[in-house]
């Protein structure tokens, strides 16, 4: 259904523009029909610009995303209204996504308008609601009012049901659940696993590793923009091989153990993101062949079936 191809994004910085700032470094990977994909990775790794490329948000700078097999960057006029009917994106925050002068229910107003002009207002009522239903809103409650008025969990609920009304093909969802209270979070996650029975694809994009194994049934891996490690969540989870995913996974606290002295340490800083000719996890990887790592970019190489690393130290 989609596919990314090569992508990377690359923005000017500095005062008078003339650095580069590269947030997305030839990125591949695909999303299947019907099928949960988690984008992982810490703040600043790209992966939300990814969404946004996605979405059309913003510019790719090289690269091409396919979705359906055309080229999604040629979209204009009425070919990019129906690209958005059929790819929806459901953010972080759910207050900003609305405007707070006007009720929440404007942006069923606005698809029946745009999209639907010629459906009576009963029948657009009955879709509607059934809409509601279908992510456990009941219309009564939630109708005709303003963004403060609902919670966070309603209004992400909100923009799902605006994908089914559009009968949306594929979701980019980035980082849903993160300002959500723990009660609703998995509520919405369930939600989102059984939008596959209407069809949907999700990207989800997220920095919690936990989060990517509970609901998707593969996995990528980004940093500092470079796809570092991906297959089935599952193999990736079970037998972490690049050296920033292992970091990743010794980062997350456990119940069972004591929190050892210097786990998750390796995580604690950061880089600029210029340009860079090897690994881009060299500066930060305690293991690196150093002429090898900081001078030529990995590839990735399958090292199981559906498990993917790229990374120097697995080809030695």
């Amino acid at each position: 259904m989609l596919e990314i191809k090569n992508i990377s994004k690359i923005y000017k910085v500095g005062t008078f523009g003339n650095k580069e700032l590269h947030a997305v470094r030839n990125v591949n990977f695909n999303v299947k029909n019907g099928e949960i994909v988690s984008l992982i990775g810490e703040s600043g790794s790209g992966k939300s610009t990814i969404g946004k490329m996605i979405l059309r948000l913003t510019d790719i700078t090289s690269g091409q995303i396919n979705f359906n097999g055309v080229d999604i960057s040629t979209f204009k006029g009425a070919a990019l209204k129906d690209y958005y009917r059929k790819v929806q994106g459901v953010f972080q925050d759910p207050f900003s996504s609305y405007n707070p002068i006007f009720k929440a229910d404007r942006i069923f107003n606005i698809i029946h308008e745009e999209f639907f002009p010629d459906m009576s207002g009963s029948d657009w009522e009955t879709k509607l609601n059934e809409s509601l239903g279908c992510v456990g809103l009941n219309p009564e409650h939630v109708l005709n009012k303003f963004p403060h008025q609902l919670s966070g969990g309603q209004l992400q609920r909100f923009l799902i049901a605006r994908a089914l009304l559009l009968e949306t093909d594929f979701i980019v969802a980035d980082e849903i659940i993160s300002m959500l209270d723990a009660s609703t979070r998995i509520d919405v996650l369930n939600l989102l696993a059984e939008l596959k029975s209407f069809g949907f694809s999700v990207l989800f994009i997220t920095h919690d590793l936990s989060l990517g194994y509970y609901i998707s049934e593969r996995a990528v891996i980004l940093y500092r923009g470079c796809v570092v490690e991906m297959g089935k969540t599952d193999k990736i989870f079970n037998n972490p091989i690049h050296p920033y995913t292992q970091a990743l996974m010794s980062s997350v606290p456990r119940l069972d153990k004591h929190w050892e002295e210097g786990s998750g340490g390796d995580l604690c800083t950061r880089e600029s993101m210029g340009i860079q000719l090897g690994c881009s996890y060299y500066g930060r990887c305690k293991s690196a062949i150093h002429e090898k790592c900081e001078c030529i970019a990995p590839e990735l190489v399958e090292v199981e079936e559906d498990h993917l690393v790229a990374c120097h130290l697995n080809s030695k």
